[in-house]
């Protein structure tokens, strides 16, 4: 069994930057997508950032497309996500996540997960 532990959240002013991480123990994840997900105040649990087994290949939500990056780092075992130009509506809870069966491209339906860390909350400011 994977065990997720995320890291960089923290409180930000709007327009700022932040710089979340997730290391994976328990298992390798090179040979699996991995996934940020969010859930905001009153919002459902949502995918916003996803990235092949590979690195290859990326998926974003429409929210955030053009201001986040994702990346990894199979040999260490982490994913980051990279956030820029952070907006009030962007204040959630983060949580990284693997793929529940190995497969091919970025994975951005929730059902495709098998696992998720704790959580880092992201607070953004106006």
């Amino acid at each position: 069994q994977v065990q997720l532990v995320e890291s960089g959240g923290g409180l930000v002013q709007a327009g700022g930057s932040l710089r979340l991480s997730c290391a994976a123990s328990g298992r390798t994840i090179d040979r699996y997508a991995m996934g940020w997900f969010r859930q905001g105040p009153g919002k459902e649990r949502e995918v916003v950032a996803s990235i092949s087994w590979d690195g290859g290949t990326t998926w974003f939500a429409d929210s955030v497309r053009g201001r986040f990056t994702i990346s990894r780092d199979n040999a260490k075992n982490t994913v980051s996500l990279q956030m820029n130009d952070l907006k009030p509506e962007d204040t959630a809870v983060y949580y990284c996540a693997v793929e529940r069966t190995s497969g091919w491209g970025a994975p951005f339906r929730h059902y495709e997960y098998g696992y998720l860390g704790q959580g880092t909350q992201v607070t953004v400011s106006s």
